[in-house]
């Protein structure tokens, strides 16, 4: 029998993170696993509430456990400090993610904007930026042997509120955002 507690996924710049969380609440095990590969495990503990703190590349996270009613428990992930949904939404606010299929490949381009990172599923990338017309182009590779033409093209969205708009263009065609 299976003792997962929680799934979560975390969207983090290299690739979206699942993280699965066992907890035992007759031995007390606690079990952490992200993305399929243990990360920390714990077992005959007395105490079945509390943290069980780890890490998925530079983010700190954390499983806190408290107890609801009778012999049932809630759980909540926090990573780098908030809620997981807190930390979503502040990520789709600094981070753009895009998925695009060329020659039977799937590709996950994420641009982090306040640093202009331009990462191709999990790895950074080398990029140049260009100035055109309208606004920029930051130029990259899906891979080293990729001859495609690939670029996140900004402009002003002329409203203050709106900000700058990135495009990603594939060979000349617009590649939809994710809503990851």
């Amino acid at each position: 029998m299976s003792d997962i507690a929680g799934v979560w996924d975390v969207p983090l710049s290299d690739k979206v993170h699942k993280v699965e969380f066992e907890h035992g609440t007759t031995t007390g095990k606690r079990v952490i696993r992200v993305d399929g590969e243990e990360v920390l495990r714990r077992d005959w503990m007395f105490k079945l509430v509390g943290k069980e703190a780890f890490t998925i590349g530079n983010s700190k996270c954390e499983i806190i456990i408290t107890a609801a009613s009778g012999f049932s428990y809630d759980y909540m992930l926090l990573v780098d400090g908030k809620q997981l949904k807190k930390f979503k939404d502040q990520r789709s606010k600094i981070m753009k993610a895009w998925f695009c299929e060329l020659a039977d490949k799937t590709y996950r381009i994420v641009l982090e904007k306040d640093t202009l990172d331009v990462w191709v599923n999990g790895e950074k990338k080398e990029t140049t930026g260009e100035f055109v017309e309208d606004g920029t182009e930051i130029h990259f590779s899906l891979s080293d042997d990729s001859e495609d033409n690939v670029f996140i093209k900004t402009v002003s969205s002329g409203n203050k509120k709106e900000g700058i708009i990135y495009n990603l263009i594939v060979n000349g065609k617009e590649i939809a955002e994710s809503p990851e």
